[in-house]
C-alpha cells in the first residue's frame, strides 16, 4: 500500500463517549474499478484487500499509527477465514462492521462484517485471529499497554454481543 495514500484517509479514533455496546462501524468505501474481475463483479482476493483496510480502521482507532510501528511494533494475521455472500459491482458502496470476539496479551480475534452501503444486504463476513509482534525481534510480544486499554473496553462490551454465526465454521464436504 501506498505510504501516501495511507496517510490521506480519515479514520475515527476511540472516544470514551463511543458506544461500544455494538460492532464498531469504523470505515466505508466504495468498490474500485480495479477491484473488478473477468466475472464483471469484486475479485475474491479484493473482499480480503477491503477487509484489511477495515482491520487498518480499526488499528488506527486503537491508537496504532505509523510512529506505534516506527517503533517496532505491529499486529499481523496468523489466520483467516473468508465467507463470502453476494456480489459487489464497481462503484458499490461497502460498509464495514468490526467485532472483538477475543483478548489477550498478545493475541487479537476479530469479526467483520462488508454490507452493500444503500441495501444494507450482508455481502461477504471474515473471521481473524491477528498476532501482536516485536518487528525487531521477529516475535510475538505483548500488545502496548495503551492500545491493550482500549481493545480490552471494547471487548469487555464486545462479550455482551451475539457471537456470529459464521464463527469458527470449518470447511468440510
Amino acid at each position: 500500500m501506498d505510504n501516501e495514500i495511507y496517510l490521506k484517509r480519515e479514520y475515527k479514533y476511540f472516544s470514551k463517549e463511543d458506544n461500544l455496546n455494538e460492532p464498531l462501524a469504523l470505515y466505508n468505501a466504495k468498490v474500485d474499478p480495479d477491484w473488478i474481475d473477468y466475472n464483471g463483479h469484486m475479485s475474491e482476493s479484493f473482499y480480503l484487500y477491503a477487509f484489511g483496510d477495515a482491520s487498518d480502521a480499526l488499528f488506527q482507532y486503537i491508537g496504532i499509527d505509523n510512529n506505534y510501528r516506527m517503533a517496532g511494533q505491529s499486529f499481523y494475521t496468523v489466520e483467516t477465514h473468508i465467507n463470502y455472500y453476494l456480489e459487489a459491482s464497481e462503484g458499490e458502496p461497502l460498509k464495514f462492521l468490526t467485532q472483538v470476539l477475543g483478548l489477550d496479551s498478545k493475541r487479537l480475534h476479530i469479526f467483520h462484517q462488508m454490507f452493500h452501503g444503500d441495501t444494507g444486504d450482508l455481502l461477504a463476513t471474515t473471521e481473524q485471529m491477528i498476532i501482536h509482534v516485536d518487528m525487531k525481534k521477529a516475535r510475538a510480544s505483548e500488545i502496548d499497554h495503551d492500545v491493550f486499554e482500549i481493545l480490552e473496553k471494547v471487548w469487555n462490551s464486545h462479550q455482551k454481543l451475539p457471537s456470529p454465526k459464521q464463527k469458527g465454521r470449518v470447511m468440510k464436504i
